[in-house]
């Protein structure tokens, strides 16, 4: 009879004790495929995130300031020759040599309105860029479409009494409110927003913007060569990156794939630990059969070889069941944790990882098992019953 027919055999019999074992090591690898799938999967997300808006470039009007000071008394800053921008020579932003990396131009104008007694801030928008870039933006209500339509910041709704369907009047033209923008504790709460040609003409601003926001197309972008070449088309403004968001964003993924490996190591250290104790265990209660096995003239090398197939045997079971089960638990968490397309990658490498992991974790956890039961006296072990 062969060493394997022996070793399936035995795990056959002894069902109770491959389970535990499988058990023990499916546990460990399915933390791990689950951890490294979702830091996967998130970052995708995050990329895709970077795919879609990038790191933003603000464009604003460049203006000097000089700051005035009297007998030790600071007076503030006075703006000194503000430039407008110009709606017309935003299309120079599309003749950079970078310009096949820009998703959108968005320009805004901005200025303030007092609507029933009270001080609004009121913002201008091309609203098919502006709500196709502030994907975030959570509209109750529908976004704007024409030019007699607004939608609302819920802290100004809620100060002005506006509803979805309720008419404001500003400057004495009504605006349908068709939208109220959820709350994003930024101060686009207190805004509210119309499109750019019905702001330009509220505020007295034609063919002018208060500033600009590219969206790059990709993550990695060169984000600095496009502001440089930004700031050379359009002289008299100020071009600055905006990347803290996404790069806190990555850094925070970046931590998180830490903590997964950290985790990781102690739930396969545990599995390990199981595989062990269960392996000691079961030579200890095979101590006449392994005796038997030596009388009838089996090596230490066979014996070592007969625990060490049965751990494999094990092993390869636990590192399939584990990436499947991961791979199952990786499904059910990532819509909680995703924002916006959850996407569950089957990875073959973390496949093949998760199974010769088990492989490795299970072989060498019986090693020692496995060299204690060929080191049995034959004579001794047959005594033991």
């Amino acid at each position: 009879m062969r060493l394997r027919t022996i070793a399936f055999n035995n795990l056959r019999r002894r069902k109770a004790r491959m389970a535990f074992l499988v058990a023990g090591l499916l546990v460990g690898i399915a933390t791990v495929v689950t951890l490294l799938s979702l830091t996967s999967a998130l970052t995708t997300e995050a990329e895709h995130k970077l795919d879609n808006f990038g790191a933003n470039i603000l464009i604003t009007p460049q203006t000097e300031e000089l700051s005035l000071s009297y007998g030790g008394i600071t007076l503030g800053g006075v703006a000194v020759d503000p430039h407008e921008l110009r709606q017309a020579d935003m299309v120079r932003i599309r003749e950079i040599p970078n310009a096949r990396n820009i998703a959108a131009v968005a320009p805004k104008v901005l200025g303030a309105l007092e609507v029933k007694g009270i001080r609004v801030m009121l913002m201008g928008v091309d609203p098919e860029v502006e709500f196709g870039l502030k994907r975030w933006w959570s509209v109750r209500g529908r976004a704007l479409q024409g030019d007699d339509e607004v939608v609302a910041g819920i802290s100004v709704a809620r100060r002005l009494g506006l509803g979805v369907g309720s008419e404001v009047d500003l400057q004495g033209e009504p605006f349908a409110v068709t939208g109220i923008l959820e709350e994003t504790s930024s101060q686009d709460d207190d805004l509210l927003i119309i499109s750019l040609a019905a702001a330009q003409r509220l505020l007295g601003k034609a063919g002018t913007v208060s500033l600009v926001e590219v969206a790059a197309l990709c993550g990695d972008c060169p984000v600095e060569e496009m502001v440089e070449q930004i700031a050379a088309v359009l002289p008299g403004v100020k071009v600055g990156a905006i990347q803290q968001v996404v790069k806190t964003r990555m850094h925070a993924l970046e931590q998180f794939r830490l903590l997964a490996f950290g985790v990781a190591a102690v739930v396969i250290l545990i599995g390990a630990l199981v595989v062990f104790v269960t392996m000691m265990g079961a030579v200890n209660e095979r101590t006449r059969e392994i005796g038997i096995f030596r009388a009838l003239g089996f090596r230490r090398g066979h014996v070592v070889w007969l625990i060490l197939m049965e751990a494999t045997w094990v092993s390869l079971l636990s590192g399939v069941l584990g990436y499947l089960a991961g791979m199952g638990a990786t499904w059910a968490i990532l819509p909680w944790l995703a924002e916006h397309h959850p996407q569950l990658v089957w990875s073959f490498p973390l496949a093949g990882g998760s199974i010769l992991l088990a492989l490795v974790v299970g072989t060498l956890a019986s090693l020692y098992p496995a060299l204690h039961a060929s080191r049995l006296d034959p004579t001794e072990a047959l005594r033991a019953f």
